[in-house]
């Protein structure tokens, strides 16, 4: 696995989209390519995808997006829609970029970010690469101990860095040692600032319409998915401990044009843990030659 943890310098700019600020890094040329991080505490669009930005940007335009509710975006997610919240953000930067369409690479969070704009506007998406997203039959079996970890994060005695560090070493990925303590560091301090303790970004639905709410973020239970024409390749780590990999079959099985590939001894983070192998895929992918 590569040991690659910096990426190259990027241009970086603030967005306003719907009167709130979207922060955005990018770099290289060619085919727009958007990268949806995940919802972890303290994940942001940079530190995601760290090991991909350099090797995707020889080939594409390669543009990083901290979601709504994390980074430098501003904080505060709409508990009643939350993917239909992030997506809403995510299209108002291709308005803003002036892209009329672009690819979408998606991993957990920013996964279900990726689907749920595929599904509510297809024409904007040309191929779509998913990495164990969320929101694939949520509603058919209980929460992992690794969504359970996650979304216990802010709640009982509060976000702690010990918390943290379990949630990333146990259940985020395959490797403990391969999780540097410099990544888990700069995630804790994310993790803690206050505007985000005040309104942690991904919370269990309640309420009197957490049901409805549920229903809606769980995609196999959305009738478009069988006819979304968008090309998707779906890749899921084999050990996936927070969304489970029973989830890319579902996606095959419903989705018309979705190619899997299940990959073995990985986590959640197969975009860090399996650098490589992801970087080659992907960028293949994208470009029609597989």
């Amino acid at each position: 696995m590569t040991t690659q943890t910096e990426p190259p310098a990027m241009r970086e700019s603030l967005l306003d989209v719907a009167g709130k600020k979207i922060f955005v890094a990018e770099t290289g040329d060619g085919p727009a390519v958007l990268l949806l991080h995940g919802g972890g505490p303290g994940a942001s669009g940079v530190s995601n995808y760290a090991r991909n930005i350099g090797p995707l940007a020889k080939e594409y335009r390669v543009i990083v997006p901290d979601l709504p509710g994390y980074g430098r975006s501003t904080k505060g997610i709409d508990g009643a829609d939350p993917f239909g919240c992030l997506a809403d953000g995510i299209r108002g930067v291709l308005d803003r970029l002036g892209l009329d369409k672009a690819h979408l690479v998606g991993n957990s969070y920013g996964g279900a970010c990726a689907l749920r704009i595929a599904l509510d506007t297809p024409d904007r998406v040309d191929r779509m690469v998913l990495m164990g997203p969320g929101g694939v039959g949520t509603t058919r079996a209980l929460p992992t101990p690794g969504l359970n970890s996650l979304f216990n994060y802010y709640s009982g005695e509060g976000p702690s860095r010990p918390k943290l560090e379990k949630f990333i070493r146990t259940y985020l990925v395959f490797n403990a040692a391969d999780v540097p303590e410099s990544v888990i560091e700069e995630r804790f301090r994310a993790s803690i600032d206050p505007e985000v303790v005040a309104a942690p970004p991904l919370r269990r639905p309640s309420g009197p319409n957490a049901l409805r709410t549920l229903w809606k973020m769980d995609f196999t239970r959305d009738d478009r998915l069988a006819r979304l024409p968008v090309p998707t390749l779906v890749l899921w780590g084999a050990d996936d401990k927070v969304n489970r990999p029973s989830g890319g079959r579902m996606l095959a099985e419903r989705m018309p044009n979705c190619d899997l590939y299940e990959v073995a001894n990985t986590g959640h983070w197969v975009q860090f843990e399996r650098a490589e192998l992801f970087n080659r895929l992907c960028a293949d992918f994208l470009a029609g030659r597989r």
